[in-house]
């Protein structure tokens, strides 16, 4: 089978199941792994595919945006180790933003017997934070239906208002190229101006915003760190790492 024979079968296959493994790709075209290993790096590279531990998958839409309840039950013990290490950077006395998100949502419980301060645009933070006695102020806004965000012109203006320590922040996307992308432009300007208040900022990721490209971009991945597990790909490993900080939690 050609090159261009095996990409056409590949990208056919995606379409069909969304996700291949490794093994079937090499069944359909009776090709050897190597060789569909390369056919998989030179897809990704044309923007065709994502690869991923094992086979690929498509890549998602650059308007899609997952509700709360989809991204609740998606990698969740990868999330939890992952918030768990964000805890641990928070000190008594910082000020922080908390954004909207599952996995910043999961820090929340860490954050007992801290003395800190919050702010946050997450609808879904406010109620944990104030039963652990968290001082917990909101930049209002109004709320978007699937992240239960704050957003909008008021949710800005107060957020201009305030000054971080650090900055906790979700994303769907991570790329080299395109940086820290996020579906929504509205989102998105919080998400920038809350890195741009900040002393540091984290970016919480588990190893599927890898690769991936949403439509609007918050931030570059130089100026943040990012926080991830050891499920990430070797390659995305090697190619963040000579960019800027990643703290990769064992699960």
């Amino acid at each position: 089978m050609l090159t261009i024979e095996r990409h056409e079968r590949i990208l056919s296959l995606l379409k069909e199941r969304m996700t291949v493994k490794m093994q079937e790709l090499v069944d359909e075209t009776n090709a050897s792994e190597s060789t569909i290993r390369r056919d998989l790096t030179d897809l990704e590279k044309a923007k065709k595919l994502k690869r991923i531990h094992g086979g690929a998958t498509l890549l998602q839409k650059k308007l899609a945006e997952p509700t709360v309840a989809e991204k609740t039950i998606k990698n969740s013990r990868e999330k939890m180790r992952i918030a768990e290490k964000a805890a641990s950077l928070i000190e008594d006395g910082d000020c922080i933003f908390l954004d909207a998100g599952t996995t910043t949502l999961e820090i929340i419980p860490f954050l007992e017997g801290k003395e800190v301060v919050v702010v946050t645009n997450g609808l879904m933070n406010i109620s944990l934070l104030i039963d652990l006695n968290i001082e917990t102020h909101i930049i209002g806004g109004y709320v978007k239906h699937g992240t239960r965000a704050f957003v909008g012109r008021s949710a800005i203006q107060t957020l201009e208002s305030f000054r971080f320590d650090k900055a906790f922040l979700g994303v769907n996307g991570l790329t080299v190229q395109d940086g820290c992308t996020t579906p929504d432009p509205e989102e998105a300007f919080i998400k920038e101006n809350a890195v741009t208040r900040s002393r540091q900022s984290y970016i919480l990721a588990d190893h599927s915003k890898f690769g991936e490209v949403s439509f609007s971009k918050f931030s570059n991945a130089y100026d943040v760190t990012i926080i991830t597990s050891t499920k990430l790909d070797e390659e995305y490993y090697n190619d963040f790492r000579t960019i800027t900080n990643l703290e990769v939690v064992t699960l």
